[in-house]
């Protein structure tokens, strides 16, 4: 059920929807002066969603600093969430394969000695595909061996990759701590519900997707459909963060 709601209740935290509400609630009323008013609070909330420079301010406070040890860990826990299937069913690598990636660069550089990917499908409507699974048909194309892979193929969310991920590293006695690999927008979600499922994980953020752009007065005067597109991921995380820590 919680799975269900919070698919259903991301639907209102798309940005342009408020401020189309706010277009139609001014075309709706007939009181002159709250027309007004909501036509401008559309206009000023427009303006500040699609700013790119408050955008990349926020993204940096919420984000995590690029990974900078040295050490070697038993194994990385690469996320989910960088492969979408297409209608007839086949995945394909999309915006997020920078998880994918890292997730090998730290294998094949000797930094940790396995991966363990946990995805299934989080689609409200799942179909047959299962990107843990797709996801290992691509590794062994890369000529991994199977020694050095962990597939977790069930999960549909954040939460069940934290409790799905600790029953495979148990089972297989692989010995904390261990790398969390995930998109930076992602991490901080992410490292709070990996702690409260009692794993030792240490953050290893990668597709970065804002927060490092020059400052420039276009990124303050000139609206950026990124920005608008943005804060819906954003918001998505924040919110997501606030349930996940009193659940």
């Amino acid at each position: 059920m919680y799975f269900i709601l919070s698919k259903v209740l991301l639907f209102l935290l798309f940005p342009l929807l408020w401020v189309f509400a706010l277009v139609i609630a001014g075309l709706v009323t007939k009181n002159k002066k709250r027309k007004k008013r909501l036509f401008i609070s559309s206009v000023v909330l427009l303006f500040l969603l699609s700013n790119s420079f408050l955008f990349n301010e926020f993204a940096t406070l919420w984000g995590y600093q690029p990974y900078s040890g040295n050490e070697k860990y038993s194994c990385a826990i690469v996320l989910g969430g960088f492969s979408s299937a297409d209608k007839n069913g086949n995945g394909y690598f999309n915006e997020s394969a920078d998880r994918f990636i890292q997730g090998v660069r730290l294998l094949e550089t000797g930094r940790v000695k396995r991966i363990l990917i946990t995805g299934g499908n989080g689609n409200l409507i799942a179909g047959n595909y299962r990107e843990g699974t797709w996801t290992k048909e691509q590794l062994k194309d890369l000529n991994i061996p199977d020694s050095s892979i962990l597939i977790e193929s069930n999960s549909r969310n954040t939460i069940e990759n934290a409790d799905f991920s600790k029953r495979i590293l148990l089972a297989n006695h692989v010995q904390p701590p261990y790398l969390l690999v995930t998109s930076d927008f992602h991490m901080r979600r992410s490292m709070m519900i990996f702690k409260k499922h009692g794993l030792d994980v240490v953050a290893y953020p990668c597709n970065y997707m804002a927060g490092h752009g020059d400052i420039s007065i276009a990124s303050f005067l000139i609206p950026d459909a990124n920005a608008l597109d943005g804060w819906s991921i954003y918001l998505k995380e924040i919110v997501g963060y606030v349930v996940d820590y009193w659940k």
